[in-house]
């Protein structure tokens, strides 16, 4: 039996608790109910987390009758993680806490095309501003895809082929002497979801409208991001909806992303919208999605359009009627890249 991985499987348990408890916390009987553990195994974990500063009390249970009992709760500025969304025009960096609230961020421009070398040192200097001497879990790092996830290593971006081959984490991690993780934009998009904005037996697809058209997957079960085993799940933008359509820059012709951007850059964006909609009606169709969220700074200057045009399409064509949700997502790329960093603490793949 690996009693360390045990150890952090259970310490996750009680931490997650505690995280969706809140301020008001919870008792050890409560904990040890929920979590299937001892009570005694609770109380070492206990103490375990408060010498390393992540719970603290919070008061005492009502009484019973017997000697009302300590209530325990999480401590969330005990430790930050970063998260960076490298858009390709713009850098958005956020420091957050252990309960997953912002409580710094910075945005500026960026040039992707810049190369790696210009990328990485604007990477490095966002995080200081945000993270100032904060104790840091480590940084969660939001790119262009495609990408491979296990090893931070960029594939061939679509029009900045510079970057292929690019072992991103690595250098990041040398640069900023902390653990650092790679994935995705729209992968990081949806590992905000499992925190914020959906339960998680769902099986949702997070849709990104930005300077590209993507979509990240968490299908139902445990609440993982799903990537595929070549990192390349999501390539939503890149579905084909007109044969005769406009070349896309990825070699394709009539890609949902060409067209989208096309009528977001003419002021169509109700047509976008519905290019939008039509896209994510095949992915509803394909995997069974229950829920549908759109973010990406498009969507977030004109969400009503946007709500409007995907909804109508989703439920007209939805094999089960309404029952496809689709809404606004609560939280920006930038944060589910700190959530790949928080996640794993509470037992949360991310």
């Amino acid at each position: 039996m690996n009693l360390p991985l045990l150890r952090g499987h259970n310490d996750a348990l009680v931490l997650d608790l505690l995280r969706t408890a809140g301020p008001a916390g919870l008792g050890r009987g409560d904990l040890a109910a929920r979590t299937g553990l001892t009570p005694q195994a609770v109380s070492k974990i206990a103490a375990r987390l408060r010498d390393e500063g992540l719970v603290a009390d919070a008061g005492r249970e009502a009484s019973t009758g017997g000697k009302p009992r300590t209530l325990l709760r999480l401590v969330p500025q005990a430790r930050y993680a970063v998260g960076v969304h490298l858009d390709r025009d713009e850098l958005t960096a956020v420091r957050v806490d252990l309960a997953g609230r912002v409580v710094a961020d910075g945005r500026g421009p960026l040039d992707f095309g810049a190369g790696p070398d210009a990328v990485v040192e604007e990477a490095v200097r966002a995080v200081a501003r945000v993270c100032g001497d904060r104790p840091l879990l480590g940084v969660g790092v939001a790119a262009p895809g495609p990408l491979d996830w296990r090893t931070g290593v960029l594939g061939r971006v679509t029009g900045f082929p510079e970057w292929e081959g690019f072992p991103l984490r690595e250098v990041l991690e040398r640069r900023l002497g902390l653990p650092v993780r790679v994935d995705k934009d729209t992968n990081a998009g949806v590992a905000g979801v499992a925190s914020a904005d959906a339960a998680f037996g769902e099986a949702v697809a997070y849709v990104h409208v930005g300077t590209g058209l993507g979509a990240g997957l968490r299908l139902a079960g445990g609440g993982e991001v799903y990537r595929g085993r070549r990192s390349a799940a999501g390539e939503f933008g890149h579905q084909v909806l007109r044969l005769d359509g406009p070349a896309c820059r990825c070699g394709g012709r009539g890609c949902a992303e060409v067209l989208c951007l096309d009528a977001v850059a003419g002021g169509r964006l109700e047509e976008a919208a519905q290019i939008v909609g039509e896209a994510a009606a095949n992915l509803v169709a394909l995997l069974d999605v229950d829920r549908v969220l759109l973010g990406g700074r498009v969507v977030a200057a004109a969400p009503e359009v946007f709500l409007a045009g995907v909804r109508g399409v989703v439920g007209a064509r939805s094999f089960v009627g309404g029952a496809v949700g689709v809404d606004l997502a609560e939280r920006g790329v930038a944060e589910g890249a700190a959530e790949l960093v928080l996640g794993p603490l509470f037992g949360r793949g991310a």
